[in-house]
């Protein structure tokens, strides 16, 4: 496992959202009411980026169909189409004056 620094605490705040670039992973971190989600950045129905989705109290939503699933363990919610699977969750990791994710040396979508 190695860690990957993200970003540095002094730089988030609510409604903090940025995507980040990882080898082929693409991951999205969000701060929402001073808690911190890290989730793979594009949506499992279709692919469409999260980075503009609506986030609501415990929810985000895909602009492109609307599918929503929950910030907490990314379980879908709603499909306005045929189910999905489940948004792939991280682990939000603190080290010193940054927060960051530890990944496998070999990082695969």
């Amino acid at each position: 496992m190695r860690f990957y620094p993200l970003e540095k605490l002094i730089n988030l705040h609510d409604d903090y959202v940025r995507q980040f670039k990882i080898d082929n992973l693409q991951l999205l971190l969000i701060q929402r009411l001073g808690e911190l989600f890290l989730l793979e950045a594009h949506c499992p129905h279709r692919g469409h980026p999260l980075v503009a989705a609506s986030i609501a109290v415990g929810v985000i939503q895909c602009s492109l169909h609307q599918y929503q699933f929950a910030l907490e363990d990314g379980r879908l919610l709603r499909a306005t189409e045929e189910p999905c699977r489940a948004l792939r969750m991280f682990s939000v990791v603190y080290a010193g004056n940054e927060v960051g994710v530890m990944l496998e040396e070999n990082i695969s979508p």
